[in-house]
């Protein structure tokens, strides 16, 4: 079958998004490794000292409490590799997705699915946790920063698909 040149801007479009997607996840999941360091320059941004906010002190408690736990517990520091290392092999997953769009469309569906999961997840474990409402929002708008481009992806996905059928 010769592809037209909407199909091939298609195509395109859906691989771009894809790339994106992968690429998201493997910054994200990386961003966990470095804690420490993170941590240090979010209290240093948000808690300076002069005008106290709830943020701020809830960072510095955060930060506290991991450096307390690398200094007595070094090896919990393990599950945040173990984070890293899975938003690493889910993003390697979606390059059946850059191969074959319509044939893998399914990964388009489990993703959308695994975007959605992400804010009751971040609400439910985040209230269990004691996690304040406004860093339950952060974590949940990673769940909808990749919604968006699994949505693209999903309409795009459709239109090709419907493109080969007629």
């Amino acid at each position: 079958m010769r592809k037209n040149r909407s199909d091939v801007f298609l195509l395109r479009r859906i691989r771009c998004w894809t790339v994106f997607f992968i690429a998201a996840l493997f910054i994200s999941g990386l961003t966990a490794v470095p804690l420490r360091p993170e941590l240090h320059f979010l209290v240093q941004l948000f808690a300076d000292g002069k005008t106290p906010t709830a943020l701020g002190n809830w960072l510095f408690q955060v930060q506290g409490a991991v450096d307390e736990v690398e200094q007595r517990w070094p090896f919990l520091a393990l599950g945040t590799d173990w984070l890293a290392f899975g938003h690493i092999v889910i993003g390697l997953g979606f390059i059946g997705l850059l191969r074959d769009p319509v044939r893998n469309e399914w990964l388009v569906t489990w993703g959308i699915l695994a975007c959605l999961l992400v804010i009751p997840w971040a609400w439910g474990f985040g209230a269990a946790r004691h996690i304040p409402w406004g860093w339950r929002v952060v974590d949940s708008s990673f769940g909808l920063g990749g919604l968006v481009p699994m949505l693209l992806i999903y309409r795009d996905v459709a239109e090709l698909k419907r493109r080969s059928l007629s």
